[in-house]
């Protein structure tokens, strides 16, 4: 949590300074402010290319041993069955619900940023009209999965993670529990990575941010506060979406719910990790009513599978990225954005930022400049309180409609 804080303010002060350093040079220096940009951003690159190095591995690791345990849901039939079909759904929806109403509201269309590099858009123009499922299958299904890690086509590797998983979970846990221990130690060793890696954040924000107010000026800061109105308001519509919904299934009790998680969402809300209030929401959730073996089985999947704050967050964030740098995304593009991040999200852990890595992977799918993410690095952590108490919430829910739906859920 120190350490949270510690790189909370880092950022914060890289983004001072870069502002104040980009400032000078856009009032001081105007014509030397393109070759400042095009330098002070490889700072960013750096970032970028360290986040990029383990999209391939994290999907993989993560996707095959979350399918690969759902070989447990056998044993407890109905309630995995019922379990999985909330996740699914409740993603669905939160992705949906980020999808609409950042094409509503149009945070991005605030200003809009020059691409750097202009054949990625004029690719995604031009190639738009002409989408055909020839290509979109051809792109799903590897030829090679060396070939799909070392290009980073993260939908190929999912389609070989899942096939995999699927095989592992059918030869029988003794025979296969070395081959899943090993993969959940990569993955825990690179989500670790990932703690490492933003520590040079830092260094991100102050070139992204002293690259875009040199060669911009100051109006990048008014999109910063739409973007967190924007984004609150839409996250204010998942809330109210899955309280409804919690209120049809469990009546009066909800609010007895609210009330025993109100300090796990709290604690969620303040480390901005999900996964830190995990032993105590497992506890109050008990007090609740909910049968202990229901309990023990939902959560630990929902961590993986049912991460709705952090859903809404992946086509809301990516499709502001595209908008502040002018793309126009078709429909059909952005409906296949929302498959492909309902995929591409399924195992990833719910420890602070996780989800910049699959937004990152989503962007350079979709030829989307991925040094946007640095830009909203400096509020993100604003964004994660949210989104992380979210994710409680929607675990919690999970839990306890399973639990009702079961008959197991004690007064």
């Amino acid at each position: 949590m120190k350490g949270q804080n510690k790189l909370f303010f880092a950022i914060i002060i890289a983004l001072i300074l870069g502002v104040v350093l980009g400032g000078i040079v856009h009032t001081n220096y105007p014509d030397s402010a393109d070759d400042f940009s095009k330098n002070i951003k490889l700072l960013g690159t750096v970032f970028i290319r360290l986040i990029q190095m383990i999209i391939a591995p994290l999907v993989f690791s993560t996707l095959v041993v979350g399918i690969a345990k759902m070989g447990d849901i056998k044993m407890v039939g109905r309630v995995g069955t019922k379990a999985m079909l909330w996740f699914i759904t409740a993603s669905l929806v939160s992705l949906l619900i980020g999808l609409v109403l950042v094409n509503w509201l149009e945070p991005g269309h605030v200003t809009q940023l020059p691409i750097t590099d202009t054949s990625s858009a004029s690719e995604i123009v031009n190639n738009s009209k002409g989408f055909s499922m020839e290509d979109f299958v051809k792109h799903i299904i590897p030829k090679s999965l060396f070939e799909a890690f070392a290009t980073n086509e993260v939908l190929q590797i999912v389609v070989f993670s899942v096939m995999f998983g699927i095989a592992l979970s059918a030869m029988g846990e003794e025979y296969t529990k070395p081959v899943i221990k090993g993969l959940d130690i990569i993955a825990h060793a690179i989500l670790k990575m990932v703690g490492y890696i933003m520590w040079v954040a830092p260094l991100g924000v102050f070139g992204a941010i002293a690259a875009v107010v040199a060669t911009n000026g100051f109006e990048i800061f008014k999109v910063y506060a739409i973007y967190l109105r924007d984004f609150f308001f839409a996250l204010g519509v998942l809330w109210l979406v899955l309280l409804l919904v919690g209120y049809m299934i469990l009546g009066n009790r909800l609010f007895e719910l609210l009330r025993r998680i109100k300090e796990p969402l709290l604690i969620a809300f303040s480390t901005t990790s999900s996964e830190a209030v995990f032993p105590k929401l497992v506890e109050e959730l008990e007090r609740f009513g909910c049968n202990s073996r229901i309990v023990s089985f939902i959560l630990p999947l929902g961590y993986s599978f049912n991460l709705d704050g952090s859903m809404m967050y992946m086509t809301f964030a990516s499709i502001f990225i595209a908008q502040i740098y002018g793309i126009d995304m078709p429909v059909g593009q952005q409906i296949i954005m929302l498959l492909v991040l309902m995929l591409t999200s399924k195992g990833i852990a719910g420890v602070p930022r996780a989800s910049l890595v699959i937004i990152v992977a989503a962007c350079g799918m979709f030829d989307i400049p991925v040094e946007g993410i640095a830009l909203i690095l400096p509020i993100d952590h604003f964004c994660d309180m949210g989104r992380s108490m979210t994710n409680v919430l929607g675990n919690a829910l999970a839990t306890s409609a399973v639990s009702k739906w079961e008959g197991q859920l004690e007064s």
